[in-house]
């Protein structure tokens, strides 16, 4: 019978404990995901398969997982593996070691850590304990003149309460502070993400703002060359003070254009040097920019796989998760609150007497109470719940389709870009062609100042463009590496 009775005592217990858990089981969203990005189906920009997939991209059961399966994806790339510049590979080393926001991300982290121990905390009994030692003395008159008295009280007590969490409340918040926390990380990477994408940016628009510096200086210097030319030409009968004042109006703008490129060139290490974390100042170089590796064809891989890599798509379902959980921490206030207490201490006018069997006293004891009348705060409250989960849910699902668009609109850049930069370099070569037969002519006596003050100003014109363009293919390509969640790996 006291088997059967401690057998029975150890039942309920373990009834008590396990309880149940209201509120729903979380189950990711259907997603309408493309078989391939638009912008790599004419480029050669993704390998694909026929294998059907998940949105994990693995191979659903029962179909064949050949190594075609598997798609390969630019975003799977390490990021120095994609920026070759060494002196660019350390600037992003050093900002993520020193960038403000990435160890402001770091603490978001840690603090929510601490959030999921404090909240964790309240599904286990709470355990407090405290003493004290109190001595009065008593007045002789208040004795009759028989003398003073002095009373000596020491006492030791020890309590304990427990919240049972028969209705999953308090394991219902874990949950939700535990997405929360991964939602912290998934931030943390994003905010890594973000800082590549930016110093890579920045590192290339310096360099392209340096390119253009030197043209503009080199320009210059040929302009000038120029017009000395002109000015003793002139001097000797043999051209007109109009091929000057052109002559002067090429000199001056080429010189224009220096200051401007100066101030932008500081702005932009200043800016660079605040993305590392340290005081406005100079950027050491690395490869010119139209030194810079390209990449002719970017793998772009499988859609299904961004949404296991992209930072910010992980962030926002596990946003979700923790507000799927907090359903069932609004729902578990319809039910009754079990809760169990417990006081054991001892307490005597002597000490000698404290710890004896007769100065011990306990009480202990079990408690319910339900909700009656709430005016509507349990059911409003559990409306609020399941509408930011729907919130949650419509924003997982745009944070997706906007991963998408920036996928195929940072391929079709990256393609165009490309394509562009290539024509330009042939208009360049031409332009360069032109200048030196319009020079040769006009020395010659064949040609009007004129002639060659149109091709040096379209030769000028087409290597900022130039210049201009091999930014924007680098920028593109960085943007697309970004695009796909690449950089957070380490």
């Amino acid at each position: 019978m006291r088997k059967q009775s401690i057998a029975a005592a150890l039942g309920v217990a373990a009834v008590l404990l396990s309880g149940c858990t209201v509120g729903p089981k979380y189950k990711r969203p259907a997603i309408d995901t493309p078989t391939v990005y638009r912008g790599a189906e004419t480029t050669g920009n993704t390998q694909t398969s026929e294998t059907p997939h998940d949105l994990n991209g693995a191979a659903l059961p029962g179909q064949p997982n050949s190594p075609a399966s598997t798609a390969l994806s630019l975003g799977d790339e390490k990021w120095w593996e994609i920026f070759g510049d060494p002196q660019l590979q350390e600037l992003i080393r050093t900002a993520l070691k020193q960038n403000y926001d990435v160890r402001i991300a770091a603490e978001r982290v840690l603090e929510s850590q601490a959030q999921l121990g404090v909240t964790r905390s309240q599904e286990f009994p709470q355990l407090s304990g405290g003493g004290g030692y109190t001595a009065q003395r008593y007045p002789s008159a208040q004795f009759g003149g028989l003398g003073s008295f002095v009373s000596h009280i020491g006492q030791l007590t020890t309590s304990a309460s427990w919240n049972i969490d028969f209705w999953g409340q308090y394991r219902n918040a874990t949950k939700a502070a535990r997405a929360q926390l991964l939602a912290s990380q998934w931030s943390q990477r994003e905010v890594m993400d973000t800082l590549i994408l930016d110093v890579a940016q920045g590192y290339f628009q310096l360099r392209t703002l340096d390119l253009e510096l030197e043209i503009s200086q080199r320009t210059l210097t040929s302009r000038q060359d120029s017009l000395k030319l002109t000015q003793t030409l002139e001097s000797g009968g043999n051209t007109s003070l109009l091929d000057v004042r052109q002559a002067e109006e090429l000199v001056s703008t080429a010189a224009a254009q220096i200051p401007d490129l100066e101030r932008q060139i500081a702005q932009e290490e200043n800016a660079l040097q605040t993305l590392l974390g340290q005081n406005p100042g100079p950027i050491t170089r690395g490869l010119p920019i139209d030194q810079q590796p390209r990449m002719p064809v970017v793998p772009a891989g499988l859609p299904s796989s961004l949404i296991e890599r992209r930072p910010d798509i992980r962030q926002a379902e596990e946003t979700l998760i923790a507000a799927n959980a907090e359903i069932g921490v609004a729902k578990a206030a319809y039910f009754p609150a079990i809760s169990l207490t417990g006081q054991v201490g001892t307490g005597s006018n002597a000490l000698n007497t404290l710890f004896q069997d007769s100065s011990f006293a306990y009480t202990y004891g079990a408690s319910a109470t339900a909700p009656i009348f709430t005016a509507g705060r349990i059911r409003n409250n559990v409306r609020l719940t399941e509408a930011q989960k729907r919130e949650a849910v419509l924003t997982y699902k745009k944070t997706i389709a906007q991963s998408f668009q920036d996928v195929s609109n940072a391929l079709v850049a990256y393609q165009k870009f490309r394509e562009f930069r290539e024509q330009q370099e042939r208009l360049v070569t031409a332009s360069r062609d032109a200048v030196n037969l319009s020079n040769m002519r006009y020395e010659g006596g064949y040609a009007s100042y004129l002639d060659v003050l149109t091709s040096q100003t379209t030769l000028f014109s087409g290597e900022l463009t130039l210049a201009s363009a091999r930014e924007q293919e680098m920028l593109s390509l960085v943007q697309l590496y970004n695009a796909l969640g690449g950089g957070w790996q380490q």
